[in-house]
């Protein structure tokens, strides 16, 4: 018996829908990257891009379990000193609930140039509706 190994030019790319209504951030984030990097098919190769699309809905009303809404921050640091800026995740799931939910997403995939392939990929939208009705998404249960 003989390994198949995924060539990119052979790979073909579907488009998936997760609602993150009701759902633990975290769990939703970690679907995602699974369906990103295509771990879900039979014919994944580590080393090829072989994902698929994501577009993840509904991300303001993702949920954070336990006390992270107010002991999980958000860290950007410009280089310069004194210049640590700090955004509590209750701020960041009320003003900018893609940018959470991207990050999530983010930590999960490889820190390499096929990663970030995959990272553009993903689509997230605070509420329910999108823009891509025309690729003929699928939902993902």
């Amino acid at each position: 018996m003989s390994t198949t190994m995924a060539k990119k030019e052979t790979v073909a790319r579907k488009w998936y829908i997760l609602d993150a209504a009701g759902k633990p951030l975290g769990r939703t984030a970690a679907v995602a990257a699974t369906l990103l990097r295509g771990k879900h098919k039979p014919d994944y190769t580590p080393h090829v891009d072989c994902g698929d699309f994501v577009i993840v809905l509904n991300a303001a009303e993702a949920v954070l379990t336990g006390k992270k809404l107010t002991q999980k921050y958000y860290r950007t640091h410009s280089g310069y000193p004194g210049h640590l800026h700090e955004t509590q995740y209750k701020t960041l799931m009320n003003t900018k609930p893609e940018l959470a939910v991207e990050l999530a997403v983010k930590g999960m995939l490889a820190k390499n140039p096929t990663g970030k392939k995959q990272l553009g990929r993903l689509k997230v939208y605070k509420g329910a509706e999108h823009k891509h009705a025309a690729q003929k998404p699928e939902i993902w249960e």
